[in-house]
């Protein structure tokens, strides 16, 4: 996967959100040495990278139960750069087990020093971690059995819905959930692949989540004569990858990897690998390149060349 994207890979231009506006490069560490995070990588010459057992294609196990996905790729981009940075170029890679619950406690905590999962960007999050320029964009729909008439979140009035704990999906449905007066039965479960399960045996009328990710898991399960997303979009979710905040010198090597990805041209490529071609574990999602996602990299590209 590194060797895939090489080392030809670095930097951004284009900040996540307004809310990731906040991890930009505010300032450099001086020459006296590196900030924290990069300085422990250095000694420990290990990287810790975040990962997600169910949210393909962002991050999950092919069939040797190995991490792959698109923001891991992303991440190994990163792992290449901070190589570069820190004058070491055998970094090891040690992959971490995270859920949507404890996902932004290990990253505060140092428990992992890049989260790539798929996990959106918000002014809430941003108080507590950073972020990387943007990766993809998202927003909350439902996943619901083929034969029901649920077509809209109206049509869940009294209904059980199911949400992946820890999720923006979660607050999404429980404002929704508020506006309408639907009167919802909100189950919050560990992970994806658990609500995913809840959703199949019945205990769930509807399973709420991020579109792309319900896509992933019906393409990954080849269930789609079984269940269909549907809905308008109910909530507005710009994924990035997470470190830790308030180290500049951490956030300039991680956009720095994302302007070299945009000015090689390597990030559309790179999408379309995700979720365009057929994916390791043999599902494809065949899902096309959003406008604003295309505009982004774009961005990239063009901030590159002036950003240095």
């Amino acid at each position: 996967m590194r060797q895939a994207i090489g080392r030809t890979i670095g930097a951004c231009g284009l900040l996540l959100a307004a809310c990731a506006l906040t991890t930009a490069v505010d300032a450099q560490t001086g020459g006296e040495g590196l900030s924290p995070t990069l300085a422990n990588i250095k000694k420990a010459h290990v990287v810790r990278l975040g990962y997600r057992e169910a949210s393909p294609p962002f991050s999950f196990l092919d069939q040797a139960n190995r991490p792959i996905g698109y923001s891991l790729e992303l991440c190994e981009a990163i792992v290449d750069e901070i190589g570069v940075e820190i004058d070491d170029a055998n970094l090891r890679i040690e992959y971490v087990k995270v859920t949507s619950d404890d996902r932004i406690p290990a990253v505060v905590q140092n428990k992992i020093d890049l989260e790539c999962g798929s996990t959106t960007a918000n002014a809430e999050r941003a108080r507590q971690v950073a972020f990387s320029p943007l990766m993809f964009v998202a927003g909350t729909k439902l996943m619901v059995p083929k034969a029901s008439g649920i077509s809209a979140a109206a049509d869940l009035k009294g209904k059980t819905v199911v949400v992946t704990k820890g999720t923006t999906n979660e607050q999404a449905m429980h404002a929704v959930d508020k506006k309408l007066a639907l009167g919802l039965n909100i189950i919050a479960s560990p992970d994806h692949e658990q609500s995913y399960q809840m959703l199949v045996d019945g205990k769930a009328d509807a399973f709420a989540t991020d579109d792309i990710l319900l896509y992933g898991l019906i393409a990954r399960h080849k269930a789609q004569d079984k269940f269909r997303v549907t809905g308008d979009y109910l909530s507005y979710d710009p994924y990035g990858i997470m470190f830790r905040k308030s180290e500049p010198q951490l956030a300039a090597v991680v956009e720095r990897t994302f302007r070299k990805l945009g000015s090689n041209r390597d990030l559309i490529p790179l999408y379309n690998k995700w979720f365009m071609a057929r994916l390791p574990t043999g599902e494809k999602l065949n899902v096309e390149i959003s406008p604003q996602l295309e505009e982004a990299f774009k961005v990239l590209n063009d901030t590159e060349g002036t950003s240095n």
